[in-house]
């Protein structure tokens, strides 16, 4: 009798110390999540919840360990690649996209064999390309850009 009552209470203890555990190691990934975002600890962070309810409903720490994993893997699979093009945003902005469709003028002769030449759009300088050869002087509208070399065509 008194062996079991013992026995319940140590199952008990243990399942608290589990549970506490669990929920300490949810804390720590948490914090580092927050610290360094990069969309990792919080999945563990999670998988460590999931195991710290297992803890607390009595399930044995085989099956806490399984949870953990379970849950950790298919939230990762599942939901970074998504929360990362969500919560990332676009990226650093492109300065020459929104010069497409603008005029310009031929500064320094695009030379369409080299590939070479310099135009001013908007009030700068860039650098430019076009299929055919172009004087100075001549006006030119801006079709697209690879990089910060602008390529244009005669208007």
């Amino acid at each position: 009798m008194i062996l079991d009552a013992l026995s319940g209470l140590f199952r008990s203890w243990v399942s608290e110390v589990a549970t506490l555990a669990w929920l300490a190691l949810a804390l720590v990934a948490a914090i580092v999540e927050v610290s360094i975002p990069h969309f990792g600890f919080a999945f563990v962070s999670a998988g460590a919840v999931a195991a710290a309810i297992a803890a607390y409903l009595g399930a044995p720490i085989v099956a806490q360990i399984g949870i953990f994993v379970v849950v950790l893997v298919v939230s990762l699979v599942g939901l970074r690649s998504r929360l990362v093009g969500y919560l990332g945003g676009r990226g650093v902005p492109s300065r020459t996209q929104p010069l497409i469709g603008r005029p310009g003028i031929v500064t320094h002769d695009i030379d369409a064999i080299v590939g070479a030449g310099r135009v001013n759009v908007g009030g700068e300088d860039w650098a430019a390309r076009s299929a055919e050869p172009i004087a100075s002087g001549v006006k030119v509208r801006v079709v697209a850009a690879d990089g910060i070399v602008l390529e244009v065509t005669r208007e």
